[in-house]
């Protein structure tokens, strides 16, 4: 809330009806009031009291309501926006965690891929940091530019079997290897798609959703208190028919996926700059780009998107924030500003919509300009930002990426075009 009131905005934020820890779903057992205030009430009656709570004390009309959050932060403006078209203007989006029935029974799936601990195909979290070493050694080139930044996973050969021999004694395990393959891989069942795997470029951050002795309880506890009802479900008995017992129950009615809804937001005039982390290792970056296409195709193709809805992939990006490669990811996106300082006003040295992802969104809702790129921005200590600027580069609405065409000044933003 603070980073917005630097804005000049009056602010408002909510608990989503319930009090715990960031992974606790313990509250949702047996309470299906508190399941749809997580879902969408909380959100929207914050809203409506904030609006009113505000045009009552400055005795004025609104003249432009904004949302921005990230993760479930993310999921709750796509929401929002779907059921209540009317409360923002424009949204901003980070890694949203739009398809919960699948996101959270992927999380307990994907999960059992590394256990039980001490089998042949675990890997012990101590060695996630040496895989992202050997992964980026192997991926970095495969977008043109060696600069420890991997920018098109998906043009990268991985070969797995190779892991590990360049940064510890013994390569990986044939077991591990396939470990490594079924993370990276979408989730399928009977051949249909049904979420994505993780992408290549995220296992430095893989310790989130890898490190315990059974799966995150973000996608467990979901099982057990939402779902199923059933606090002592273990995680051992994961079928894939939860993913449609899911489907159908939708608790909360928490999943963002009313397509048609968020085409009418826009079609009213509604703006959404939407963006992910392409080395998230919580959300996997293809769920927004499969959130995108499928508004995209209820559209009727991208020309007709443009206008109102602009995606971007961060190369480097974590979950929402940081980076573990020196990669540009600061342009004040939900949660940003936070993790650098709580004094912090957009970007620090460049406030401007240029820089700065809430003005650019601001500036596309009042003044019509459309956010055709975002420069990101990294310093050399980000605890201490008078250490200097450290890299610039360009996002670029997908499906373009940036493309360099100096490599005499690669660290700077105008040595890289969109295409």
């Amino acid at each position: 809330m603070g980073a917005g009131l630097r804005y000049g905005f009056a602010v408002a934020s909510t608990d989503m009806g319930h009090n715990s820890t960031m992974v606790d779903i313990t509250w949702a057992l047996g309470q299906p009031e508190k399941q749809l205030d997580f879902g969408f009430r909380a959100t929207h009656g914050t809203t409506v009291l904030a609006k009113q709570l505000t045009e009552s004390f400055y005795a004025s009309k609104i003249k432009y309501s904004y949302y921005s959050g990230c993760s479930t932060g993310g999921r709750q403006g796509l929401k929002d926006a779907q059921l209540f078209p009317d409360d923002f203007d424009g949204l901003l989006i980070g890694a949203p965690a739009w398809w919960t029935t699948h996101l959270q029974t992927w999380t307990a799936r994907v999960g059992i891929y590394n256990l039980p601990q001490g089998a042949a195909n675990h890997i012990d979290a101590s060695l996630y940091p040496s895989i992202a070493v050997d992964v980026v050694a192997q991926c970095d080139a495969s977008d043109g530019v060696i600069d420890g930044i991997i920018s098109t996973p998906h043009e990268c050969r991985l070969d797995v079997d190779r892991l590990l021999c360049n940064t510890t004694n013994t390569c990986i395990s044939p077991e591990q290897a396939q470990t490594v393959h079924n993370i990276h891989s979408n989730y399928t069942i009977e051949g249909q798609f049904t979420f994505p795997g993780l992408e290549i470029g995220s296992e430095s951050e893989w310790n989130v959703l890898f490190s315990g002795p059974e799966p995150q309880p973000l996608g467990v506890q979901y099982i057990q208190n939402m779902l199923l009802d059933d606090p002592q479900w273990p995680w051992q008995n994961y079928t894939d028919s939860l993913v449609a017992l899911a489907d159908d129950k939708n608790p909360g009615n928490i999943t963002a996926d009313d397509f048609a809804a968020m085409v009418r937001y826009l079609a009213d005039g509604g703006k959404v700059l939407m963006y992910h982390g392409m080395a998230d290792g919580l959300i996997p970056t293809g769920s927004s780009t499969y959130f995108y296409e499928s508004v995209t195709r209820e559209m009727g193709g991208h020309s007709n998107i443009s206008d109102s809805f602009q995606f971007f992939l961060v190369p480097g990006l974590h979950h929402c924030v940081g980076t573990s490669v020196d990669a540009p990811w600061y342009f004040a996106g939900a949660n940003q500003a936070g993790t650098i300082g709580t004094s912090i006003f957009s970007v620090p040295g460049f406030t401007d919509p240029k820089h700065d992802a809430l003005m650019a969104l601001m500036e596309w809702v009042e003044n019509g300009r459309t956010v055709d790129t975002i420069v990101a921005t990294a310093w050399t200590n980000f605890t201490d930002l008078t250490s200097g600027v450290l890299r610039q580069r360009p996002l670029c609405p997908y499906p373009t990426r940036a493309v360099l065409k100096n490599s005499d000044i690669v660290n700077s933003a105008d040595a890289w075009v969109c295409e």
